[in-house]
């Protein structure tokens, strides 16, 4: 009986990964060398278990202390597109975190995701786009899965940014603001992440159609996938009305809703917790390569995870030891 081959795909959000004597945001944000250690035998622990072939990562501010980690553990093949921003006055702080991309198999190619300039004019953005963490576009070529193409993506988050300059006011706790900060501002913070979504969408179904590839869209989302601003996503197509060949070849799923496992789930698992509530904001969307459904499919079982052992829903503040999300991962036999 010939072995199966086996995959797995992997994200992983590491809150503020940031290496002394380097801060975070602000001088007094900063890990003693305790808490460091903890917080990389913690992710040590978390990937050696996880065992991925490839694994995305949000919240990079050490690009090269993360690189170092992941090769020591076989994750050879490490990429970012960007990098964070010192302070001009402090250099030691440091704004603006990174994805990365780690794998076991070499990249192709890999590529900074640029908007399409006829998309952004559709879309009436006049202004020149900027995406909040610029996404990683990498291609890896897998036995018996031939060559896919990766996203890895941290979409806008819900932070809602002060419009109390647009009122002459600096009093943050005006009734006022509160009232427009919950409504405008939250409705500016969606159409952000919505638009940063529809650029990667654009550009995953152009490319799967264009390669005729596998396609995987890993990260966090900052929101639920059924959310106004991002359930276009993984829209189905409409039935076929004309006698053209079916337009079933390009689209996206969140691989959770084909993965064998999810009958022994009585829902999708949270992985993040804000208050006590659990909210999903952590996906991998996939093409129909990876759908174990299929009549004559490439992907014969795929199984999801969720690692949130060391997530507590009754913790109000943020362990930064740890991780504030769980890891998730989608394992694949061919």
């Amino acid at each position: 009986m010939a072995h199966s081959q086996q995959y797995c795909f992997a994200s992983l959000n590491l809150l503020n990964f940031t290496a002394p004597p380097f801060s975070f945001y602000q001088p007094h944000e900063t890990y003693n060398d305790t808490q460091w250690q903890s917080k990389t035998q913690f992710i040590t622990g978390l990937i050696e278990h996880i065992n991925p072939t490839v694994i995305v990562f949000q919240e990079v501010f050490s690009v090269e202390v993360l690189e170092a980690l992941c090769k020591d553990l076989g994750l050879i093949h490490f990429a970012v597109v960007d990098m964070p921003q010192p302070d001009s006055m402090y250099p030691t702080v440091l704004f603006n975190p990174v994805v990365a991309v780690a794998s076991t198999h070499p990249f192709t190619s890999v590529e900074a995701l640029e908007p399409c300039p006829e998309l952004l004019e559709y879309l009436n953005n006049q202004q020149q786009f900027k995406f909040n963490r610029t996404p990683i576009k990498c291609k890896i070529e897998l036995e018996g899965l031939g060559p896919i193409v990766c996203y890895a993506v941290h979409f806008k988050s819900q932070r809602v940014l002060s419009m109390a300059h647009m009122l002459g006011s600096s009093e943050q706790d005006d009734p006022l603001l509160t009232l427009l900060h919950e409504t405008v501002g939250t409705m500016q913070s969606q159409i952000s992440r919505s638009l940063e979504a529809s650029i990667i969408y654009y550009d995953a179904l152009k490319t799967q159609r264009e390669q005729n590839c596998a396609t995987l869209v890993m990260g966090d989302f900052n929101d639920q996938l059924h959310s106004p601003a991002l359930s276009f996503m993984t829209q189905t197509f409409p039935p076929q009305i004309s006698s053209n060949p079916p337009f079933d070849s390009v689209g996206l799923f969140d691989s959770y809703s084909f993965a064998d496992n999810t009958v022994s789930l009585a829902e999708k698992p949270a992985t993040h917790f804000y208050k006590g509530k659990g909210n999903v904001l952590d996906y991998i969307l996939a093409s129909k390569k990876f759908n174990p459904n299929q009549i004559k499919p490439t992907v014969k079982t795929l199984t999801y995870h969720n690692y949130d052992g060391h997530l507590d829903a009754k913790r109000t503040e943020e362990d930064i030891r740890y991780s504030d999300h769980s890891a998730i991962a989608i394992k694949v036999s061919l």
